[in-house]
């Protein structure tokens, strides 16, 4: 088969090494420059030793006491004034430190360095040597307690031992000699403010600034009615107390009465609104930064945000990094030593709960070493977070690593994006002005989390290599992977405030395709190979499949249906392990349905052209096309119809099959056809036996429809979607059903006869049983195909069988019907015999109706006994509808059979007899005369024998109507066979005038078909009514006659009669004849007669005959030719000329030969016998003609 499509292959699973060779993460996107810059890590070294020997968490806290003061004394915090008689505030029994009760909590200098420093200050020699005696001891316990820390510090800077001795010492003696030697220049820029609190009456405030270090205190200028004021001032200070602090406060500058109070008593003269405390120790190099400001007091009502820009100079450390820079390079060789030295690489997750426990990250003793050393250098936990954060980065494709980044980001998301009550700055503001010593830190944060969203990217598109699904760590890896990936979305969308950045959902959806579409092209291009490795059972068996045929084959399907079972797989696989795990986006993400639509997309284009090419050679059995369509189906069904992109669309699948169904369909009809023959010859070798007791039809039919409703059945399993493909296969599914049972039809049509034949009543029954059988299955197989919603074609089709098999039916009624024939006929004339000896004439009186009732029972008595023999039989043995077919036949033959026989039965005179004869040779009556001219004896009804038969018939009637189970009353009295027979008994009681009138008024058409005309006469015609006494007159003038086509060996003599046909002529003139001509064969004559009518009845009930004849000397006249006019037609025009075709004889119906019959008995009557002779008349034989 040609190459669907040229694919490189992709591994389904991928080796440990592809993970390993990526080294689990980014490596180049935060390229730590510490790890290799021994002059930082060497000073970073001095400093961790330094803020771990004695850390802040165990300085010696202050030891207040309440205290009363006896002059006046100020708060060495907030610099109030203690008020009160007594007890005014607290002091520090060590330090001597003197401030409020609520502000002794601000104070968090080292109490026993601050009593050192004062000592010294003071002169005060031994307290100092005790106060440094006491920091020794500390120091002392804090390295023979904590070993762990300073083993670890000197392993991960790599310092030796003698070195590391050294330098302990000289750390101590820094922290001994306390800050007498540290001297640092700042330089604050208080830039602006943002949010202030409203203290004035007019909604606003008139904002200034103080700045104090130590006991330097400065002044910015006042902004009058700004909330958001603008300062831009500089202020220089020198500072030579590592432990003093930045107090930044912010006033609204009153000048009035109650602030003038103030100044007097709490050097305050304006309004508090705000204040941020910065610790001197925590500040390096230069920093841009936003602080919120703090209340003082409970009651202080503050609000808004301040920034300042500091540069700090320390002495002896002026080219040194900025403490966050230091505080970077201890955490990326920390955890350098502690994930690559230690672990191999692996990073170890500590284990931590609490609502804290996102900010631990490393054991114990390394975890108090970077917070001891935060704490220090005032290193903020956001950054420390940020630091670690970046540090996993390099390792993020490690187990659990996903989920600790996840975390992380999360805290730093909500640090910076969640507003506070006291500052209204958004997170873009409050990132720019994150307090990270240096500005281009945030941006490595930022180019950091890019190229992680790439990296993350990449490895989601091969979710089903990285993160296995035998694997529940890695699974639970990859929904951590997916929430890093939707919180750095969050990040640039709420704390860079970017517009429109990519939604997560949207991202990891085009990661989910493109892993699926590199999936789909690996298990097509190693179809055979993976198969085989995954379900083949027979480990003897060999699955390997040459590289050259690892494709599709047009020999074969197995391609296709290997291929659809590891389809199945994958997306049972994403289904059933990937969509639980990555639940983060319910609406908008479901990894099975993506799986299913991917899948089902790259399959269904492959598959189409597939499809194209088989159809061109078709080299595989229809059955493995319909198997495959089949699978198709179901794949479809069960994985793709309920996706919302394929809900309102049909599918194109069925299109792909349609040629191969109707391949099966065309197989099948020849399956049917011989399924059909086999059926019907174990049946005829059976005998056609009922099926069972309650069935009436035999086996061949069962088995014909149950062939036909399997074959039904695969085609309804198909459950095609497309209702004009549907309308194809029920086409032609139609037309099957219509060749198979047509034929069994015909089979059974052709032998039926013999059937009949024979003495066994009960095969013929059920062979009509069974095509009534046919009738009502099919019936059912219509409203299974779909009814009235069939397509119109089939449903036309099956509808033109129906009709077709009715017909069947109706054909072996009659058949069967007929083969009685024979007995009804003797039965009937049996019955005519007893009735000629019924006696009595004229009216049936009154009293001889118990008589005519006896002799009707004696006449029926010969056809009841057939009847009664046969018609239990049938009922037993024939459907409701196949009984109902036969009675009517029998029914319609019984009629028949008693018109011709008695009522109308054949002549004794044979000159009668003759004319009867000649009028009806050549006619379809022929043969129905011929049956009547058997008898000798001539019959004529007597009205008594007339009202006997009526009886007769009634009896007849409610026999074959059998109380409701036979034939309808409305079929028995509408039937055209008894309402011929009645209507021949009605004539009998006719006058003669009265049965002529009867003719000339129903014989219309006495003169038509005239296709070969042996001659024409012209006459012309006048119709004349007295206008007094009403007597109708009529004239007629024979002009002449032509082209009269006649051959004699004598003289020919033409000449014409004319007879005027109608009633009451009895005592009238009736007949006129012309001259003869010799030898002309256009004679002409010119002769005029007139005939009477008289008064009873109109011109219409009357016509004229006209016959040419050849005069013959002593023998009877021959007959040339006949035309007859009806002067119904002739009435709107009184004076009419006319040329009449002559024809052969006189042409009648069934109506008129009646008549012509009845009046042929009347032995009696002159005008009878004269009207039988005209209308029986024909030409006679030519002289010299064969």
């Amino acid at each position: 088969m040609p190459d669907i499509r040229k694919r490189k292959p992709i591994p389904l699973v991928s080796d440990l090494s592809l993970v390993q060779s990526r080294k689990a993460g980014i490596t180049s996107a935060l390229a730590s420059s510490t790890l290799n810059n021994e002059e930082l890590k060497n000073h970073v070294y001095k400093k961790t030793l330094q803020a771990l020997v004695y850390p802040i968490s165990c300085t010696t806290p202050h030891n207040f006491e309440v205290w009363t003061a006896t002059t006046p004394t100020y708060c060495y915090e907030c610099e109030g004034l203690l008020w009160g008689i007594a007890r005014q505030g607290m002091r520090c029994a060590e330090c001597g430190v003197k401030c409020h009760e609520k502000c002794q909590d601000l104070l968090n200098a080292d109490c026993l360095q601050r009593a050192a420093e004062k000592s010294s200050k003071h002169g005060a020699e031994d307290r100092t040597q005790n106060i440094i005696m006491v920091l020794k001891d500390r120091m002392k316990i804090r390295e023979r307690n904590k070993p762990e820390i300073f083993e670890l510090i000197q392993e991960v800077f790599g310092v030796n031992k003698t070195t590391h001795t050294q330098q302990m010492k000289a750390v101590k003696q820094s922290v001994l000699d306390g800050t007498s030697k540290w001297s640092a220049k700042i330089s604050i820029t208080v830039v602006c403010a943002q949010g202030l609190q409203a203290k004035d009456k007019t909604g606003s405030s008139d904002p200034y600034v103080t700045v104090q270090v130590g006991k330097t205190k400065k002044r910015t200028k006042t902004i009058y009615g700004n909330l958001n004021p603008v300062w831009e001032e500089n202020f220089h200070f020198e500072c030579h107390n590592s432990s003093d602090r930045i107090k930044v406060r912010v006033w609204d500058e009153d000048d009035d009465i109650k602030s003038r109070v103030k100044q007097r008593f709490k050097r305050e003269s304006d309004d508090f609104l705000g204040q941020t405390i910065i610790e001197v120790r925590t500040l390096s190099g230069e920093m841009d930064v936003w602080y919120n400001l703090d209340k003082r007091t409970d009651k202080s009502a503050v609000s808004g945000a301040i920034r300042l820009h500091i540069s700090v100079e320390i002495k002896g450390e002026e080219k040194v990094a900025p403490y966050h820079v230091q505080y970077t390079c201890l955490h990326e060789n920390l955890f350098h030593f502690v994930t690559d030295l230690q672990n191999n690489g692996v990073v170890k997750i500590p284990d931590a709960k609490g609502d804290d426990a996102w900010k631990v990250y490393f054991d114990e003793t390394a975890q108090e070493i970077v917070d001891e050393f935060a704490m220090r250098y005032g290193v903020e936990s956001i950054y420390q977070a940020m630091t670690h954060f970046a540090c996993l980065s390099s390792k993020y494709m490690c187990p659990g690593v996903p989920a600790v980044m996840s975390t992380l980001l999360a805290n730093i998301n909500a640090y910076y994006a969640h507003t506070t009550s006291s500052s209204n700055a958004n997170a873009s503001d409050r990132f720019a002005a994150s307090n990270f010593g240096v500005s281009p830190m945030k941006d490595r944060f930022v180019k950091l989390l890019d190229q992680l969203h790439n990296s993350l990217r990449i490895d989601l598109s091969m979710y089903r290599n990285n993160f296995p699904a035998s694997s529940p760590e890695r699974l639970q890896d990859l929904k951590s992977t997916v929430d890093l990936l939707t919180s750095i979305t969050f990040f640039r969308m709420k704390v860079q405030e970017l517009q429109s950045p990519p939604r997560a959902s949207q991202v990891v959806k085009d990661c989910v395709k493109a892993c699926l579409n590199s999936t789909y092209e690996y298990i097509f291009n190693n179809c055979h190979e993976l198969y085989s490795r995954e379900y083949q059972t027979d480990p003897t068996k060999k699955g390997e499949v040459p590289p050259e045929e690892q494709g599709p084959s047009i020999k074969n399907l197995d391609f296709w249906s290997k291929l659809i079972t590891l389809i199945v797989s994958i997306i049972e696989e994403d289904k059933n392990s990937y969509t639980p795990c990555l639940n983060q986006f319910p609406q908008e993400l479901n990894v099975g349905k993506i799986s299913a639509e991917v899948m089902w997309n790259l399959f269904a284009q492959d598959m189409k052209y597939a499809m194209e090419e088989h159809e061109k050679h078709r080299l595989c059995k229809s059955a493995d096309y319909m198997n495959l369509h089949f699978k198709v189906k179901w794949l479809y069904n069960e994985y793709v119809t309920e996706l919302p992109s394929f809900k309102s669309r049909v599918p194109e699948y069925p299109a792909w099959f349609e040629p191969f169904v109707i391949q099966w369909l065309d197989e099948n009809e020849e399956v049917s056809r011989d399924f059909l023959h086999g059926a019907l010859e174990r049946d005829k070798k059976d005998g056609f036996q009922q099926t069972s007791e309650h069935a009436l039809f035999s086996c061949s039919v069962v088995d014909v429809f149950s062939q036909l409703n399997q074959s039904f059945e695969i085609i309804k399993k198909l459950e095609c979607p497309d209702p004009q493909i549907v309308g194809h296969y029920m086409r032609r599914f139609a037309k099957t059903i219509s060749n198979v049972l047509l034929q069994y039809a015909e089979i059974i049509s052709k032998d039926f006869a013999s059937y009949c034949s024979k003495e066994k009543e009960k095969v013929p029954c059920i062979l009509m049983n069974n095509i009534q059988q046919l009738r009502v299955q099919l019936e059912k197989m219509f409203e299974a195909m779909g009814g009235k919603d069939l397509d119109t074609e089939a449903s036309d089709i099956l509808k033109e069988l129906q009709v077709k098999l009715n017909n069947v039916l109706d054909d072996l009624s009659r058949v069967f019907a007929t083969s009685f024939q024979p007995h009804i006929e003797e039965c009937v004339k049996q019955m005519g015999d007893i009735l000629s000896q019924v006696k009595g004439t004229g009216n049936v009186p009154a009293s001889t109706c118990s008589s005519v009732a006896q002799d009707a029972d004696n006449v029926l008595q010969p056809i009841m006994d057939l009847l009664d023999s046969n018609l239990t039989l049938f009922a037993k043995i024939c459907e409701k509808t196949v009984l109902k077919r036969v009675l009517k036949e029998l029914w319609k033959l019984v009629m028949n059979t008693m018109e011709k026989t008695i009522v109308l039965p054949p002549l004794t005179d044979q000159t009668g007899t003759q004319m009867i004869f000649n009028a009806a040779k050549e006619l379809g009556q022929l043969s129905k005369l011929k049956d009547h001219m058997v008898r000798e004896e001539a019959k004529s009804l007597t009205p008594k024998q007339c009202a006997v038969v009526e009886l007769a018939l009634d009896t007849i009637k409610q026999y074959f109507h059998a109380g409701g189970v036979g034939l309808k009353k409305t079929f028995l009295e509408k039937s055209p066979d008894l309402q011929s027979l009645r209507y021949a008994l009605s004539l009998y009681t006719q006058a003669t005038d009265l049965l002529i009138k009867t003719f000339v008024q129903t014989q219309s058409s006495q003169g038509s078909g005239v296709d070969d005309p042996v001659g024409e006469v012209s006459i012309h015609v006048e119709l004349l009514t007295h206008p007094s006494s009403g007597e109708h007159k009529v004239t007629v003038k024979v002009v002449a006659a032509n082209d009269l086509k006649w051959q004699t060996s004598g003289i020919f003599r033409p000449f014409i009669e004319v007879n005027i046909i109608g009633p009451h002529l009895s005592d009238k003139k009736r007949k006129f004849a012309t001259k003869s001509k010799n030898n002309s064969w256009a004679p002409k004559y010119n002769e005029s007669f007139q005939f009477t009518l008289g008064t009873e009845t109109g011109p219409e009930c009357y016509e004229l005959q006209v016959c040419v004849k050849d005069y013959c000397f002593a023998r009877e006249d021959r007959t040339v030719g006949i035309a007859v006019l009806q002067l119904r037609d002739i009435l709107q025009r009184p004076g009419c000329a006319c040329w009449l075709p002559l024809g052969r004889r006189i042409h009648m119906d069934d109506t008129g030969l009646t008549v012509l019959r009845i009046l042929s008995q009347r032995n009696n009557d002159e005008v009878a016998k004269e009207f039988v002779k005209l209308k029986s008349d024909t030409r006679s034989a030519e002289e010299g003609s064969s």
